[in-house]
């Protein structure tokens, strides 16, 4: 039988080594289009599978509730894997590989900021909505994982997880959803977040 403490003591020692490595600067960027989206009045479509949508529509609704609840100015977050009977319609009807790009062409427009996580960066259906915010004037984000896939050299901001392990990566990107919802939050309201 496994050491359950042993192995909690193992996989907490590879995560702080992730966690040492992060890329602050790529943050930064990223944190910057959120800045640009907000005074710009710009939409932000955010895409994910598996866990990665599980961290996609949690960071929507951090942004979209926890930043502004009490401001008149909101952000505009839109998780496309929120939706399910239209990402079956589109599964069935097109292709799984069209279920993020077809809903994005309803609401897209020229300035929009597209994120998509894909721990591997190989994620056909991301990878095509994110070509197509690409062509069409979009500013683009990818929270990726291992060496960073198609997805990192295809997007305007990578921020890679340098770690040959899923769920690690995983859990890198979760802490980067909350990261981002904090610095929102502090920068919307400075008087109760003095940053220095």
């Amino acid at each position: 039988m496994i050491d359950s403490k042993t192995f909690a003591s193992r996989y907490l020692t590879d995560l702080s080594k992730a966690i040492a490595g992060f890329d602050k600067d790529q943050f930064d960027k990223l944190v910057q289009l959120f800045f640009y989206a907000y005074d710009e009045g710009r939409r932000i479509f955010v895409m994910g599978n598996g866990g990665s949508g599980a961290t996609a529509s949690h960071l929507a609704c951090d942004i979209n509730k926890g930043c502004c609840l009490d401001r008149d100015k909101k952000f505009k977050v839109i998780c496309l894997n929120d939706n399910l009977p239209s990402l079956l319609a589109y599964a069935n009807d097109l292709s799984y590989a069209s279920i993020f790009v077809e809903q994005m062409k309803n609401f897209f427009i020229k300035g929009d900021v597209v994120i998509g996580i894909s721990a591997s960066g190989n994620s056909e259906n991301v990878l095509k909505a994110v070509s197509f915010a690409n062509e069409n004037g979009g500013k683009t984000a990818g929270l990726c994982g291992f060496s960073g896939g198609k997805l990192a050299r295809m997007v305007h901001v990578p921020l890679v997880v340098r770690m040959e392990d899923m769920q690690k990566v995983e859990d890198l990107h979760f802490i980067t959803a909350h990261m981002i919802m904090q610095v929102l939050y502090a920068w919307l309201h400075p008087k109760e977040h003095a940053l220095t």
